[in-house]
């Protein structure tokens, strides 16, 4: 009960620390222009969108961090870890926003640069935790109650989870509140089950990746008076993805996560269809914006795409 009450200190800890670095924040971003530019291919609808401060995902950053220095248990080499991956994607998304605000441009650092410097990430994480935990290269298989040894596939199969989960949550970024809700519910997830666990670094930390979304929300609810960017949505996913490994769950990410998935999905089936058809299957990708421009409201998409992450999470509780 204790260990609950703790977990409690820290979510609301940093939900607090966002919500009081929102207004110091977001005025410093203004000053700076740091100012969203909108797709000219995307949904007309968010064109009013255009110079809303973007970066906002320092304030998730501030918070996780002074939680986890003061609340976190002690800079462990868990917890370190876990901070220098999130900081490390954090890194790769602010340098693509700096480019994007700079240069008045929507797009930052290719394609190519991203995934690389990902990758990097990746692997060092993937062999930090081979070579330290004590599963190694062993996994846990949601549902079955069993944990596979990988072996020699352990640290390109991270590296692919990690790269995969912190492009999805980016790609998941496109409407007010709907990347920094389901992330809070997917991290809340985690910290429930990493605590049923035993892995007390790795639950102080997601636990304040949740309280800080959640914060982070308070500003970024329709209409949204901050977006996350590049730095923030990164750094999300290299956290969800850093957590599950370091607690030998990857695998309950695509189904927790499900919406992260489907969203990546929908963009990668859509670019496979029109390059070898010709033809589109959903009206425009990522998947929220195929509702969208079906006639949902932003808001109807945001809501039912966290009520879909919250039954998804509640189905992965019994992989436990």
């Amino acid at each position: 009960m204790a260990e609950y009450y703790q977990m409690g200190i820290v979510i609301a800890a940093a939900f607090i620390i966002a919500v009081i670095s929102g207004p110091v924040v977001i005025p410093i971003l203004r000053k700076i222009k740091a100012g969203q530019s909108i797709r000219e291919d995307g949904p007309k609808s968010h064109l009013v969108k255009a110079g809303t401060p973007t970066m906002g995902g320092f304030m998730i950053i501030i918070s996780v961090t002074i939680t986890c220095l003061l609340f976190g248990g002690g800079l462990n080499s868990d917890m370190a870890m876990l901070l220098i991956s999130f900081y490390a994607f954090a890194a790769i998304g602010f340098v693509d926003d700096f480019v994007k605000v700079c240069k008045h441009r929507n797009l930052g650092l290719t394609a190519k640069q991203k995934f690389a410097l990902q990758i990097v990430i990746a692997v060092i994480l993937a062999v930090y935790q081979a070579k330290v935990s004590e599963f190694g290269t062993t996994i846990y298989v949601p549902f079955s109650k069993i944990y596979i040894d990988l072996g020699m596939l352990y640290i390109p199969f991270v590296a692919f989870v990690v790269v995969a989960m912190v492009n999805a949550v980016n790609l998941t970024d496109g409407l007010d509140g709907l990347a920094g809700g389901v992330t809070f519910l997917v991290a809340l997830f985690l910290a429930v089950v990493g605590h049923g666990l035993g892995y007390t670094s790795a639950v102080y930390f997601i636990g304040a990746i949740a309280g800080g979304c959640l914060g982070f929300l308070v500003f970024n609810k329709y209409p949204a008076k901050v977006f996350m960017g590049d730095t923030g949505s990164l750094a999300l996913g290299g956290a969800l993805s850093a957590a599950a490994i370091l607690m030998n769950i990857e695998l309950i990410l695509p189904i927790a996560g499900g919406i992260f998935v489907m969203e990546a999905l929908s963009v990668i089936i859509q670019v496979i269809s029109f390059k070898t058809t010709g033809r589109r299957v959903f009206r425009m990708a990522p998947l929220h914006h195929h509702f969208e421009i079906g006639g949902w409201k932003e808001t109807k998409v945001v809501i039912v795409f966290w009520s879909v992450t919250l039954l998804l999470c509640l189905i992965s509780l019994f992989a436990f």
